[in-house]
C-alpha cells in the first residue's frame, strides 16, 4: 500500500514539474515582434459612412527578431497580437473624437484576410488609443516577408484637414525548439 501511494505521489510530483518546466520554457521561447505603418485619413470624408483607409504593405523585421532570439520562422509555433496602438501625428492637435469605429486587418499574398483589431463605439478625446486585439493565430502572418493591412473607419464628425496616423504593432511570438 506504501508503495503504491509513494508512485501516485511520484507521479504527480513529476507531473507538476513538467507543467512547471512547460510553462518556464515557454517564457524563455517568447519574445516580441514589433512593427510600425504610418497611413492618412483623408479629409471630406462622409459621416456614419464607412471607408477604407490605403494602409501600405508593412515589411516585417520578424526574421532579424527571429535571429535576436536564436530562432527560426519554421520554430514559430505561435504568433498572437499583443497590441495595436493608434497615434494622431498631424495635425498635432488633433483627437480621435472623429472617429466612431476602426477595424484593421491583416493578409498575405498567400493568406486569407483575418481581423487583427478594432475598435467601435469610440467616445474619447486623446490623440492615442489601444485597439481591441482578436486572439486569432497569426504565425503564418508573421513569419512572411511582408503582410498587407486594411483599415476600415466610420467617422461621426467632419474634419477639414488630412489626419496622419501611427500605427504600432506588437506581436507575441513563441517558437518550439523541438519542432
Amino acid at each position: 500500500m506504501q508503495t503504491k501511494k509513494t508512485a501516485a505521489i511520484s507521479i504527480i510530483i513529476l507531473s507538476l514539474i513538467t507543467v512547471i518546466s512547460c510553462n518556464e520554457l515557454d517564457k524563455l521561447l517568447t519574445f516580441t515582434v514589433s512593427d510600425e505603418v504610418t497611413f492618412k485619413i483623408n479629409s471630406g470624408l462622409s459621416i456614419n459612412t464607412p471607408f477604407e483607409v490605403a494602409t501600405p504593405d508593412v515589411t516585417t523585421n520578424s526574421s532579424t527578431e527571429f535571429n535576436n532570439n536564436n530562432t527560426d520562422a519554421n520554430l514559430v509555433k505561435d504568433a498572437t497580437l499583443r497590441e495595436i496602438k493608434l497615434s494622431i501625428l498631424n495635425p498635432a492637435d488633433k483627437t480621435f473624437s472623429f472617429l466612431k469605429s476602426v477595424h484593421i486587418y491583416i493578409s498575405t499574398t498567400a493568406d486569407d484576410e483575418i481581423e487583427l483589431a478594432y475598435l467601435d463605439n469610440i467616445n474619447t478625446a486623446v490623440n492615442t488609443i489601444n485597439l481591441t486585439c482578436t486572439t486569432k493565430n497569426l504565425d503564418k502572418y508573421i513569419k512572411a516577408s511582408s503582410y498587407k493591412l486594411r483599415t476600415a473607419i466610420t467617422t461621426k464628425e467632419t474634419y477639414s484637414q488630412d489626419i496622419e496616423v501611427k500605427a504600432n504593432i506588437s506581436f507575441k511570438v513563441t517558437a518550439d525548439p523541438f519542432n
